[in-house]
């Protein structure tokens, strides 16, 4: 395979793995195309790649920075925007994990927490089925949230020696 082969190959697949982790196939092809390039890129150059409208790169774009997955930069003497991203797997992974806690993790632990107060007859099978039901989930969300939390403040090495040890 010829190496522009294989680059589209990767961005055709990290677009695909990106849908997976809930950022949509075009905003995960242009991340993955700023992956692979050694310098940073125009607005122009990503929409000319990619065969995508000015709208949709620029809309890309600024999702890309809002889950701090790229930056933004100018060089001197020029008006264009370039973009480029951090070449970091572990980075990036923390970096999916916080925004993914922050958007969908972090309000399902508050709505659970809500949902946990609410009272009732014990002796009531619905009540008791829906109040074990919300209070096995919270605590499972909670869970998850801790393990992000670590994994968020961990170095690399460190997270996966950890993982490592729990499947000896």
């Amino acid at each position: 395979m010829e190496l522009e082969d294989a680059k589209r190959k990767f961005i055709e697949s990290w677009g695909k793995l990106g849908s997976e982790w809930g950022i949509n196939r075009t905003m995960a092809q242009v991340h993955a195309l700023l992956l692979i390039s050694p310098d940073p890129l125009t607005t122009e150059e990503i929409m000319e790649t990619l065969s995508i409208s000015r709208g949709n790169a620029n809309m890309t774009l600024r999702d890309l920075i809002g889950w701090g997955l790229i930056e933004k930069q100018h060089k001197p003497g020029e008006r264009k925007e370039y973009f480029f991203a951090d070449k970091d797997v572990w980075n990036i992974a923390k970096q999916v994990a916080k925004e993914r806690r922050k958007r969908e993790l972090e309000p399902v632990i508050r709505v659970l927490d809500e949902l946990s107060k609410v009272t009732g007859d014990a002796n009531d099978p619905e009540f008791s089925t829906f109040n074990k039901s919300v209070t096995d989930i919270n605590k499972l969300a909670k869970n998850v949230d801790r393990t992000l939390e670590t994994m968020l403040g961990a170095e690399e090495s460190w997270f996966w020696g950890g993982i490592f040890k729990l499947f000896k």
